[in-house]
Order: structure tokens, then C-alpha cells, then sequence
């Protein structure tokens, strides 16, 4: 009889996870699920009495948790709140690029203001955080890249030009990465969730959805904990997850 083989996670789980855009919707979720399985927990959002509130929760719970109010899309704020946590926390052993905005206009309504909001915080961020983050893991061969794109980066949308672009963009991005860096021990994995139900989605007048069927945050919450939790050998590189019946 061949022997039954013991699971062993690709990361233990007294790693610390940093998450970005991390006190509403998907980020706050997944902080909740990844310190629920025993990760210490860095969280990163723009506004400073937000993450004091969501650490707080979350030591409330027994998990160790620090934070640092930053905007994603300054190098420097981006610098100091990776320190922040990584003093408090230890070495970064999964990072989680979810900050993220959608503005869905016409084109024609579309400012330039809009577009290079979407691109800051959808995109130019993850380079950021990817880039203060990455170094480490490589030196130590073992981490984990999750990125929250959307099923938005496989299709259009009425409304969604500049949305859309960007996470079309943050496939590109990672798919090159995980290349890139899959033989020194560091997986990246890119989540592309359907319809949440997070703020992102109010007053959009474009988008029609009906809240009691598509997916909650807590859904893609655990789908990003179990493919980070898959054993090292093995790797989810991309992952749609869509509403059952929307």
C-alpha cells in the first residue's frame, strides 16, 4: 500500500503576508482569512485611521498584525510602509497586490485625470510593491506574488477602457514575472475574479449587477489562501472565479 504523503504548505504558516488596499472589500477579507490561518499580517491602505481600525480588529482576533498607511503609487510612501511592516512582522513571505480603482465612463467622458488614476493605482503600484517585495524572496527562494486583476483582463466592457487596459496589463505583468522568476523558488499567481460585491462597484451606473448573485470577498478571499497554500511544488499561475449563476 503506498504510503499516504503529508501535506506541507508551500509557505509556513508563521509567514508574513503583506496585502495592499487591504481595509475594504477583497483586501480586507483576505487579511481576515490569511490571519485566521495563522499568517502575520501586514496591511497597507491610503487612509492612516482605516488601517489603525483593521489592526486593531485583527489583534482583537490574536493575529499579529501591523500596518502603514501609504499610497501604493508613491515609490517613497511604498518604501517606508514595506519597512513598516517588515520591522514589525519579519521577512514578507506572500505578497497580495490588490489595491485597485475602477471608474467605467463612456470614452468620450473618460478624463485624463481618470486614466492615469486607474494606471497609478491599478498598475504602476503593483510594479512598486513587487519591486520592494520581490528582492527578498528571491534571496531566500521561497515566496508567494498573488495579483488581483479581473475577469476585466481577459474581456471588454462597455465602459471599461481604461479599467480594462490596466488589468489586461497586470496579466502581462505577471505572466512575464512568473517566468521570469518561478526557478528561484518564487511562484506568481494572478486571481481574476468575476463581479464582487465591494464598494468598488456603487455608483457605477454602467455596470448592472445583482448583489445576491455574484461573488462576496470572502470568496476570493479563501481562493487566494488555498492557492498560496498549495505545496511548493506546485503552482496556480492563473485563477478565474466566477459567480455560479449570475
Amino acid at each position: 500500500m503506498t504510503p499516504t504523503a503529508r501535506y506541507i504548505p508551500a509557505m509556513s504558516k508563521q509567514s508574513a503576508v503583506l496585502i495592499t488596499g487591504a481595509t475594504q472589500g477583497i483586501g480586507r477579507a483576505t487579511a481576515v482569512a490569511f490571519g485566521r490561518a495563522g499568517y502575520r499580517v501586514g496591511v497597507v491602505a491610503r487612509t492612516a485611521p482605516k488601517i489603525d481600525a483593521l489592526v486593531a480588529e485583527l489583534r482583537a482576533e490574536g493575529i499579529e498584525a501591523a500596518g502603514a498607511a501609504a499610497d501604493v503609487a508613491d515609490p517613497e510612501a511604498v518604501r517606508s510602509a514595506v519597512a513598516v511592516v517588515v520591522d514589525q512582522l519579519g521577512e514578507i513571505g506572500v505578497l497580495v497586490n490588490n489595491a485597485g480603482v475602477l471608474i467605467a465612463r463612456p470614452f468620450e467622458e473618460l478624463t485624463l485625470d481618470d486614466w492615469d488614476t486607474t494606471m497609478a493605482t491599478n498598475l504602476r503600484s503593483l510594479y512598486l510593491v513587487t519591486r520592494e517585495v520581490l528582492p527578498g524572496m528571491r534571496q531566500r527562494r521561497d515566496g508567494t506574488i498573488v495579483n488581483v486583476a479581473s475577469l476585466a483582463g481577459r474581456n471588454g466592457f462597455a465602459g471599461g477602457t481604461a479599467y480594462t487596459a490596466s488589468k489586461h496589463a497586470v496579466l502581462g505583468f505577471a505572466r512575464s514575472l512568473m517566468l521570469e522568476v518561478r526557478k528561484e523558488g518564487v511562484r506568481v499567481v494572478t486571481v481574476c475574479p468575476g463581479s464582487v460585491d465591494t464598494g468598488m462597484l456603487q455608483d457605477q451606473p454602467m455596470l448592472s449587477t445583482n448583489r445576491e448573485r455574484i461573488l462576496r470577498p470572502e470568496d476570493v478571499a479563501d481562493a487566494i489562501l488555498h492557492a498560496v497554500q498549495l505545496p511548493g511544488r506546485a503552482m496556480v499561475s492563473e485563477l478565474d472565479i466566477r459567480p455560479t449563476n449570475p
